[in-house]
């Protein structure tokens, strides 16, 4: 078998591409070696798969120029060795015999192209060209993530998602979230506006904790159906209720020995809070139709956009529970407010979509990020990640320049920040009224627009006394 797992990555832009040849014909390899070193890159030949493997072993090949048929050796099944010992090694199958069922497999195996043989000197150049692009725009990437991620590869593969940042403040909430997630059982709050990345907060505090061999539980508090709440956070038993089919464990239990995350915690029912805050306390839960308590072991973190006193001195939200949760409080500003983040967040963002989409990493206008450093983001980061996404399918030029991103212009948003209620109540209530007419007062269709459930949304209507008219339902039946 092929081993080398710990393969140096050391093709720089501008250095000289090493190719390795595996083919049993010697008269095709020598030939193909000329040609390579007639245009400048370092060759390698291996007529059977033993010497194939000494190379590879003791060199950093950057490219394999394999034949699917060897002496006693079937090439697909060497290409998934190789892809799996080198997986940043990319193949170019070549055969005399390929039909479209050996291409396909060869694809899917991890080739990135594939040539029947006879071929021109040319259909080779043009394949290894189109590799180089490949490698280049990945090690363009890797430098990008290198730059500007404040966090180790190892833990951006296990929250998922890139954490990109050159401001003091995500620097300080980085280092707040490293403390906090040294103490495996003190509750975090998070707080901070739709997009800013409370979740990934969460996750680098639990991946980072004694507990990230155990379960991470990310639960949306408000799309839980008023009917569900306490069979989804605390179990139930068969036959509890009706639909009950199975015994099932609620969220407290399936977080044992790991991290409960509760987002949108502000949004949860008042007459939950009472026994959200005893099952934190007392580490015990009591299944629906169930008698005997349960031990659970776990940790809470949770994450909320609304301004949380407000909701107590409304009698909307416990005080007590409050106390409990934010035994460490991690606020995250908004991106107008981190603007030194936004050129480093784009420029990674414009990387990722060009390899996602396959088009060439076009450059980046100077007018561009002074532009996006003016606006105010309301909708954060995924606003301009999606801002960007946009801008690299639309783009027909080298260059990403101001027209390329749709943002208000300056009027636009002095204009409206002169109108603007800075009130996250009166703003909620006026979407939901305004929804509810856009869709003609039906419920269903209401809460499917505003990206909330049936039950979250008559939880706010009822929270607003927003009340509906028969005329006005009858226009639209449920």
């Amino acid at each position: 078998m092929f081993s080398n797992p710990e393969k140096k990555e050391n093709l720089h832009l501008n250095a000289q591409m090493k190719v390795l040849v595996l083919d049993d014909e010697s008269n095709f390899t020598e030939e193909i070696e000329e040609f390579l070193q007639n245009q400048g890159y370092i060759s390698y030949t291996a007529n059977n798969v033993q010497k194939g493997r000494s190379i590879l072993k003791s060199h950093d090949i950057d490219l394999l120029i394999l034949d699917v048929r060897l002496k006693g050796v079937n090439g697909l099944d060497i290409l998934k060795e190789v892809k799996l010992a080198y997986p940043k090694l990319e193949v170019i199958i070549v055969s005399a015999h390929g039909d479209m069922e050996t291409v396909i497999t060869a694809l899917r195996s991890g080739a990135i192209d594939y040539l029947k043989k006879p071929f021109r000197h040319t259909d080779i150049q043009i394949a290894i060209q189109r590799t180089r692009k490949f490698l280049d725009l990945h090690r363009v990437i890797r430098n990008m993530e290198e730059k500007n991620s404040l966090i180790s590869k190892n833990l951006q593969e296990k929250i998922k998602r890139e954490f990109i940042g050159e401001s003091r403040q995500i620097k300080d909430i980085l280092d707040l979230a490293m403390t906090a997630s040294k103490y495996k059982d003190t509750s975090v709050l998070i707080t901070g506006e739709s997009g800013t990345g409370k979740e990934n907060i969460a996750r680098i505090i639990h991946y980072e904790s004694p507990r990230k061999d155990n379960v991470f539980c990310a639960v949306n508090s408000s799309a839980i159906t008023d009917s569900l709440l306490e069979s989804e956070f605390f179990g139930h038993k068969k036959g509890s209720f009706t639909g009950a089919i199975s015994d099932k464990k609620g969220f407290f239990e399936v977080s044992d020995n790991g991290t409960l995350f509760l987002d949108e915690i502000a949004d949860m029912p008042i007459n939950l809070q009472a026994k959200i805050l005893r099952a934190i306390e007392e580490k015990t839960i009591t299944r629906v139709g169930e008698t005997e308590p349960v031990a659970t072991d776990f940790r809470i973190i949770a994450a909320t956009n609304h301004e949380i006193d407000k909701l107590i001195e409304a009698k909307k939200f416990r005080l007590d529970l409050l106390h409990r949760l934010n035994t460490i409080h991690i606020h995250i500003p908004p991106l107008r407010e981190r603007i030194d983040d936004i050129q480093p967040l784009l420029e990674y963002f414009v990387s990722e979509f060009a390899r996602k989409l396959n088009k060439p990493i076009p450059n980046i206008a100077k007018e561009t990020i002074k532009m996006l450093m003016s606006y105010s983001f309301p909708g954060n980061i995924r606003e301009l990640r999606n801002m960007t996404e946009r801008a690299i399918i639309l783009c027909k030029d080298e260059t990403l320049t101001p027209n390329d991103f749709y943002t208000k212009t300056g009027n636009e948003q002095a204009a409206q920040k002169e109108n603007i209620i800075f009130n996250l109540d009166e703003n909620e209530q006026i979407i939901i009224r305004l929804a509810l007419k856009e869709k003609n007062f039906n419920q269903n269709k209401t809460a499917e627009l505003l990206g909330i459930t049936r039950d979250s949304l008559i939880r706010r209507m009822k929270k607003f006394g927003i009340q509906v008219a028969r005329s006005e339902s009858s226009k639209s039946p449920e």
